[in-house]
């Protein structure tokens, strides 16, 4: 019995406009289940998604499950140290790489260049803008507030490609890095994962619910744990090959309304092949 939807943001549930298309608002409202938004984004592109579907007010998971969030109260948190945080930010700059730096709703850039550019576009949020020394000063002044909640990459995907490697030669026991596309990869805290997340989450908040009721949805690396270890763990056809090997389901493309299908298809119509 599925008592509780979990689901990844981009290249999962979102449509080709990068928006909630009107068929998965509709099936979202039909159901009387937690749906929780579990995502790379920080929370402010995640706020307006949720009056999307209509599940103001519920919990999200950001930044892959680095932050925990019921409304205002910060259910869990972990961050990336100062120091790991000035060395990763080290090699972006010396691999000539865009470095965005994220802590709870703030995200840091040095520039509004092409990159910058493209996540305003994507999650419709805006950065504060200024020096990376002014940056590296902000988060050494205020460690007690934690570290960078994430790290991202973006840039050439040669340049990419040696940056990536520095960072995990040095870095892999203290964080998770991951390559979301050629050109972008993400940088977490190690003991995190969505997984993790969901699972401290539904203790906290839904403790009636074990993961063996919960049907996740994912297209990309950072979704295959929690894809294997939820009771229904769901795929959409974009998704990578690790992800639908992980999963006991594969739904249509996510610019196909591939989650809104599932749903309508094994939950309001009841299929009994679940």
């Amino acid at each position: 019995m599925i008592q509780l939807i979990a689901t990844d943001i981009d290249g999962t549930l979102l449509d080709g406009n990068r928006f909630i298309s009107a068929k998965t608002a509709e099936i979202f409202n039909q159901l009387e289940l937690p749906k929780i938004l579990i995502s790379a984004r920080m929370p402010q592109a995640m706020y307006y998604l949720q009056e999307a579907l209509n599940i103001q007010g519920l919990p999200i998971v950001c930044y892959n499950g680095a932050l925990v969030l019921h409304q205002e109260e910060v259910l869990h948190s972990d961050s990336i140290s100062f120091d790991i945080i000035k060395d990763l930010a080290a090699i972006g700059v010396d691999h000539d790489i865009h470095v965005s730096l994220y802590r709870g709703k703030e995200w840091f850039v040095t520039q509004r260049d092409q990159w910058t550019l493209r996540e305003i576009n994507n999650t419709r949020v805006e950065p504060t803008v200024q020096d990376l020394e002014d940056t590296m000063a902000y988060f050494k002044k205020t460690q007690d507030a934690g570290g960078a909640h994430k790290i991202m990459f973006m840039g050439n995907a040669d340049r990419m490609e040696l940056a990536f490697a520095k960072a995990e030669k040095h870095h892999s026991s203290m964080v998770h890095l991951y390559r979301s596309k050629d050109t972008y990869t993400e940088i977490s805290p190690k003991n995190i994962s969505k997984k993790s997340a969901l699972e401290l989450l539904i203790q906290r908040n839904y403790p009636s619910i074990a993961m063996s009721g919960v049907a996740a949805f994912g297209d990309n690396y950072n979704d295959t744990e929690m894809l294997a270890g939820a009771g229904y763990g769901i795929a959409v056809a974009n998704g990578r090959d690790e992800v639908k090997q992980a999963a006991n389901h594969v739904t249509a493309h996510h610019k196909e309304d591939g989650v809104a299908l599932w749903l309508e298809e094994f939950i309001l119509n009841k299929k009994a092949t679940l």
